[in-house]
């Protein structure tokens, strides 16, 4: 079995491709190895299908997301293979039926199926937003409010871009039908190709008398407070996408999304990993060698007591299970842990009775260490850096 391509390699885009050069992209690798131009061509037929499977996770924001994030490997359903590439159950049919709105209906070039073109509907633009979370709104989720300035509806004319009492009339150019179909000749022969007329764009209607506070697109730019859940465990990077909050679509057509990237403020007392946090517990002399209880905190704001044994050494960790991060939307090991870094605090300055005291016990046997120990430790550090 071949190995699969990247999606935006297939489609010949970068990451940072818009959503229409998506579409784009897609209409014209369709058109190039389309079955009924190659025909008995097992090669195009394949990367026709490789082209409808990575159009299909790239023009949808939610698997798009999760392509980006996680790859073919996306969590909740064994990932993206096995959709079209690699023939995966689904007949050209499933997929023109799939793609119409790439194709036109799939009517869009003649004798490729012979369907009904759809009208255009328009689709607002998503808007890109930032949010700032602090380690504690990754712990529990988070909903924040926002005052987003875009394309709202039209309220004079409630979106349909025409004065009261003026309607639509059939487009004179392409007479309701939103295409106007061309003949010309190519190396095959002659041929029909449909494409979006040039009047209506698409719709098969213009208006009569277009609305005077939006011109006619049925959108006016606008304010609007939008409240955004943001689920527990997100991380740097991460992107939450909102359907139907975005720009709203000419037309009465259909309202874009808002894409919610998501950074994290640096946090004083935890370092973040993954779904651990890490607290760094400095301990003096006395505590390290003898031994006793002490108080950590948690991501939560309260504190949890340990046991410190007897003659614990720096570099020691300790695990609090469940303390953690969750994962997000499931995705994930569940909870994760609280990792405590143990280091032990050496003064810079003493009293003379102080070391009087160390150089005492500096002569005990007890305090020398184990040098066969410490040799080891030497080798280890030394085999490390080599």
């Amino acid at each position: 079995m071949a190995q699969k391509r990247d999606y935006y390699e297939v489609l010949g885009v970068t990451k940072e491709a818009s959503e229409e050069e998506i579409k784009i992209a897609y209409r014209k690798l369709a058109i190039k190895y389309h079955p009924d131009r190659n025909p008995d061509n097992k090669e195009a037929e394949e990367k026709f299908k490789e082209a409808a499977e990575a159009y299909d996770v790239l023009h949808d924001a939610q698997k798009r997301q999760q392509y980006d994030q996680f790859g073919f490997n996306a969590p909740g359903g064994g990932g993206f293979s096995g959709g079209f590439g690699g023939a995966g159950g689904f007949s050209m049919d499933d997929i023109f039926s799939m793609f119409g709105d790439v194709f036109g209906g799939h009517g869009g070039f003649s004798g490729f199926g012979g369907g009904q073109y759809q009208q255009t509907q328009y689709r607002g633009a998503d808007l890109r937003l930032k949010v700032r979370l602090t380690l504690q709104e990754v712990l529990t989720g988070v909903t924040k409010k926002f005052k987003v300035h875009k394309d709202v509806t039209c309220s004079h004319c409630h979106g349909s871009g025409a004065e009261a009492g003026s309607g639509v009339e059939t487009c004179p150019t392409c007479h309701g039908h939103g295409v106007v179909v061309k003949t010309v000749r190519t190396i095959v022969g002659m041929m029909q190709t449909q494409t979006e007329c040039p009047t209506c764009h698409g719709e098969g209607t213009v208006i009569k008398n277009k609305c005077h506070e939006c011109g006619g697109s049925g959108v006016v730019k606008g304010d609007e407070v939008v409240e955004i859940n943001i689920p527990a465990g997100v991380s740097e990077g991460m992107v939450v996408n909102v359907p139907g909050k975005g720009n709203a679509g000419k037309h009465n057509g259909i309202t874009g999304n808002i894409q919610v990237y998501i950074e994290e403020e640096p946090n004083d007392t935890f370092i973040r990993d993954g779904q651990d946090v890490i607290y760094n517990l400095l301990l003096d002399f006395p505590m390290a060698a003898l031994g006793g209880d002490v108080e950590v905190p948690t991501i939560e704001g309260s504190k949890v007591k340990i046991k410190i044994d007897q003659g614990t050494q720096p570099g020691k960790t300790l695990r609090l299970r469940g303390k953690g991060l969750p994962a997000v939307q499931g995705y994930g090991n569940g909870q994760g842990d609280l990792v405590v870094n143990i280091s032990v605090y050496v003064p810079k300055t003493l009293s003379r009775d102080e070391k009087d005291m160390l150089e005492q016990l500096g002569k005990s046997d007890n305090f020398k260490g184990d040098l066969s120990t410490k040799k080891s430790i030497f080798e280890k550090f030394k085999n490390y850096f080599n």
